[in-house]
């Protein structure tokens, strides 16, 4: 396997740093192998990134069979749209190098918890609309597919406000950055097929922020497989002991059945790998 960093540079010319886990080929199993690719965004409310949802899910992903990337994009005080345009950078290098990092092309995923749901799901969004595509050819940073972990989506009644306060900075009470970065208001046909899941309890990002993103995507056609886990707190990553924190929050044993789902997805999505 292949881990390494790279610098990448969004269109106002900030940096964020990417961490590439890429499985190699090997002549016994096939040197032509291609293989879905999960970009990772973790959450922190823009305000931070949390290591939690970070190389732990990577690693996991690649037990799987998938490639893995770890975006730890801007957060504030850098300002929206820049670590949009880090992740369509992202996606951009990726398939540059689809090659030679043994990545299928057509099943990139862009993956992201809580803020780095919003990320995740805002690129989904906006890939082929004029915030990123003056910046990029839209057909080299469309993303295949979308996972979200009890995403922030929300910017009305639902809305985490300290993740919009971080985002816009001096435009976060401006009407219409709200109404676009809102982002169950944004869906179109255009969207990736999702999966999400969410926790009935959790009371920092409230379940409506995924349930109006559902509503959203089935309105406009668009696929999407939704799981709604009755227990349990915000930020839970994979719900084991590998990611909770010194105090033990973080184990809750009823969500960690959410990877193995999402690998099922995968497989179904893309059945050439499978």
């Amino acid at each position: 396997m292949q881990v390494f960093d790279k610098v990448v540079t969004g269109a106002e010319g900030t940096q964020a740093r990417l961490t590439g886990y890429v499985i190699d080929n090997f002549e016994e199993m096939g040197l032509e192998r291609t293989r879905p690719t999960i970009v990772i965004l973790p959450g922190g409310g823009y305000e931070y990134l949390s290591d939690r949802e970070a190389e732990p899910v990577a690693l996991k992903m690649v037990g799987y069979g998938f490639n893995a990337f770890v975006l730890r994009y801007s957060v504030a005080p850098v300002r929206y749209p820049a670590a949009l345009t880090e992740v369509g950078e992202t996606i951009h290098i990726i398939r540059e190098h689809a090659r030679e990092w043994n990545v299928n092309p057509d099943a990139i995923i862009v993956a992201g918890f809580s803020a780095g749901g919003h990320l995740a799901a805002d690129l989904a969004t906006m890939w082929n609309r004029p915030v990123l595509a003056d910046h990029f050819d839209a057909a080299q940073i469309k993303p295949n597919g979308l996972l979200l972990g009890y995403p922030v989506i929300t910017s009305g009644t639902f809305a985490h406000r300290g993740s919009f306060d971080a985002l816009l900075g001096e435009r976060k009470a401006d009407p219409e950055v709200l109404e676009e970065v809102s982002l169950e208001k944004q869906v179109s046909a255009d969207n990736p097929p999702t999966f999400l899941w969410h926790t009935v309890t959790d009371d920092i990002v409230p379940i409506e922020n995924s349930t109006l993103f559902t509503l959203a995507l089935k309105e406009h056609g668009v696929s999407v497989e939704a799981h709604l886990y009755p227990k349990g707190g915000h930020g839970l990553s994979l719900g084991t002991a590998e990611t909770a924190i010194p105090n033990g929050y973080g184990v809750e044993p009823g969500i960690q059945s959410w990877p193995d789902l999402f690998r099922d997805w995968v497989l179904r999505q893309f059945p050439a790998f499978a």
